[in-house]
């Protein structure tokens, strides 16, 4: 036998449905002692369907779905799940490998600028310069460097005059005299030399156009050399002091040496 729905849940899914007045009349005028039969039967007619329209469905329309995406959204799950255990992923071994070359070349770039700059003493410098005698003799101009092995400041700028008289040597003459040589005491009376290291840059006369003196910034050499070799009349740093050493403590390292230039 079938059941009217009594849901209150399930009714308001009814639409109504109306019908032309002639089925109208037909199915409302019904005898109130109707049959169970016959009650069945006019609700088969006048019952109506949940939906008008049956090429429009009732169901929500659904999106389309990208089967990839179920795919993206497991590995999307998987990775979370990853970041949030709390435990970073260890480093593979070709990240460590790089990581060793890198740090491998760096010590390696880093021992060799420090053999190739610092690794300029004065006595390097001392033993490749040119005797005084001869540099005011062979009719190029010249550099002359005071300086002395405790001098803390000559030998911090001993990298800058190495790269500068590797640059020049060729035109210009590279001189040092130690102050600490009794043999040039005339020549540091003669250049006035108070503070070392003290740069006097003479022309191919050997007349003094000027001196630097003390810890100053490469430039300044390497443009009053670059004058020189060019034959200028004037460099154009001609009286500069910075940090210096004060040559009055030659009197405590004085040796008598007559036979060395330097």
């Amino acid at each position: 036998m079938a059941r009217v729905a009594t849901n209150p849940v399930g009714l308001h899914r009814f639409q109504p449905c109306f019908r032309t007045s002639q089925a109208l009349h037909q199915s409302v005028t019904v005898k109130p002692n109707f049959h169970l039969q016959n009650k069945s039967r006019r609700w088969q007619i006048v019952a109506c369907q949940t939906t008008p329209n049956p090429t429009e469905s009732s169901a929500p329309d659904k999106l389309p779905v990208d089967p990839s995406s179920g795919s993206n959204a497991g590995a999307s799950q998987e990775k979370s799940s990853s970041q949030g255990s709390g435990f970073p992923e260890p480093p593979s071994k070709g990240l460590n490998k790089q990581i060793a070359v890198v740090s491998t070349l760096a010590a390696v770039g880093l021992f060799l600028s420090s053999r190739l700059d610092f690794g300029v003493s004065l006595k390097d410098l001392a033993a490749v310069a040119l005797p005084y005698e001869e540099a005011l003799s062979n009719g190029k101009p010249t550099v002359v460097e005071f300086y002395a092995d405790w001098c803390e400041v000559c030998r911090e700028l001993a990298p800058d005059v190495y790269k500068v008289e590797q640059q020049y040597k060729d035109r210009v003459n590279f001189v040092m005299l130690n102050v600490d040589n009794t043999k040039w005491e005339q020549e540091l009376d003669e250049f006035g030399v108070e503070g070392i290291p003290h740069f006097a840059f003479l022309d191919k006369d050997g007349n003094e156009e000027g001196n630097v003196v003390g810890r100053l910034p490469k430039k300044y050499l390497l443009e009053n050399v670059d004058a020189l070799s060019r034959g200028e009349a004037s460099v154009p740093h001609a009286r500069v002091v910075g940090q210096y050493s004060s040559a009055e403590a030659r009197k405590v390292h004085q040796v008598v040496d007559p036979r060395s230039h330097g």
